[in-house]
């Protein structure tokens, strides 16, 4: 937990005072406030854990016993933190043999701390959370995000515009462990995403789960921090959502 909010209180002293910007890719962006709460994030964790394995965003694999791993992101919405925009997060999670068993999901500007413990529920400041009851994609809030490189990805556009069509609403927040965790207390009913790595999704996919969510990949797979797709859904319009991310030439 300290590390979460270490590596938070970097972000709440960096942001809007951000001299550089570096870039990943095209529009994949770095700033020196992903690396200082990174440093800081393993700096906790190794004073307490220094034979751990961790995997880093920034840093990539930090050796150690790899039966015990830490998955850290720790500027979750580079984006619009570079931009000045508040929403954004830090996201820390541990597996055991590679079964997450504990995720957190710190958002600093809306002082939502998120956590879970595998079997033991999922709390949003320390008070249990649950997904929406909502019955159909057509009374639903979905929130979705986009690759890096999806200029030309017609697939995903088409699975877009299907949602779109169906659903009461979409929305693009660039924080899939915030969309994760909305997911989890009901603000969303469903979630889906493309292309993400292990850091985005190991403790908001924990989260959404312990809070009643069902998490799978388009094909209706379990969910793991090595799947490439991901939907994350109350449950109950998880079957309507898997037919909507259908390839065009399966519909």
């Amino acid at each position: 937990m300290s590390a979460a909010y270490r590596g938070a209180e970097a972000l709440r002293l960096l942001f809007g005072k951000i001299t550089q910007i570096d870039k990943k890719g095209r529009i994949d962006l770095v700033t020196e406030a992903d690396t200082e709460s990174e440093k800081i994030i393993i700096k906790t964790i190794r004073a307490a854990f220094p034979d751990h394995a961790i995997l880093a965003e920034e840093s990539g694999m930090n050796d150690g016993t790899p039966e015990y791993q830490w998955y850290i992101d720790p500027l979750d919405g580079t984006t619009n933190f570079a931009n000045g925009l508040s929403l954004f997060c830090v996201s820390i999670a541990f597996a055991v043999n590679g079964d997450v068993v504990f995720g957190i999901v710190l958002s600093p500007y809306t002082d939502e701390l998120f956590t879970a413990v595998k079997g033991a529920g999922a709390l949003r400041n320390s008070r249990p959370i649950r997904v929406s009851g909502t019955e159909t994609v057509t009374d639903s809030l979905l929130v979705t995000g986009f690759p890096y490189d999806f200029i030309n990805d017609g697939p995903m556009i088409q699975r877009f515009s299907r949602c779109l069509r169906q659903a009461q609403g979409i929305r693009r927040l660039g924080s899939a462990a915030l969309d994760l965790c909305y997911v989890a207390c009901g603000r969303f009913a469903g979630y889906w995403e493309q292309d993400l790595h292990p850091w985005d999704t190991a403790a908001g996919f924990l989260i959404a789960k312990e809070a009643g969510g069902l998490v799978t990949d388009y094909s209706d797979r379990a969910f793991t921090v090595d799947t490439k797709e991901i939907l994350a859904t109350n449950g109950k319009i998880h079957k309507e959502m898997l037919a909507l991310l259908l390839p065009e030439d399966r519909i």
